[in-house]
């Protein structure tokens, strides 16, 4: 059977990094499992100047947007009570991720989907929006309340966002 292990942890890091084409995090947050506290993996993030943090043991809501994204895949109404086999079971999420993060619209980003605010085309896609909102008013006035706009990009994503004076901003370099 098929279980965790460090060197296919390490491996997906590093794709994961190379893949993203983009400069490597500050930190890298992960639970306690066997993979993640690996030697092997840690001194993959410690050669890459990266912070390791772990969830504290039995405290689920350290991982927010994992826990978050756990809920929605277990709530979708098609998940199974049980999958047949492993490849049953991968065959499964490698099809709902593939449509939550490349066809579904996230309301917390702006109606857009997370592959395209990744990708950077989510401010293209967003001016398009723009200006086919803009020509529906000019061309059917009487049809709005007030002139439409698309909904905004938010500056940052949050799970349980702190109030306001909790947050702390960044000084300008």
């Amino acid at each position: 059977m098929p279980r965790e292990s460090a060197a296919p942890a390490r491996e997906f890091i590093q794709d994961a990094f190379r893949a993203n084409g983009r400069v490597v995090p500050d930190v890298v947050h992960a639970d306690r499992g066997t993979s993640m506290t690996s030697k092997p993996v840690a001194q993959l993030l410690a050669d890459l100047n990266i912070v390791r943090s772990h969830s504290r043991p039995r405290v689920s809501n350290d991982n927010p947007y994992s826990e978050a994204n756990f809920k929605t895949l277990k709530y979708c109404p098609v998940f199974p009570d049980r999958f047949g086999s492993l490849a049953d079971a991968r065959a499964f999420c490698r099809q709902f991720f593939t449509y939550y993060n490349t066809v579904h619209r996230h309301g917390g980003i702006g109606l857009h989907t997370p592959a395209s605010v990744h990708d950077g085309t989510a401010t293209t896609i967003q001016a398009r929006r723009g200006e086919v909102l803009a020509d529906a008013y000019a061309a059917n006035p009487h049809r709005f309340r007030r002139r439409p706009t698309p909904p905004q990009l938010p500056e940052a994503a949050w799970i349980n966002q702190p109030a306001k004076e909790e947050r702390q901003e960044e000084p300008a370099a």
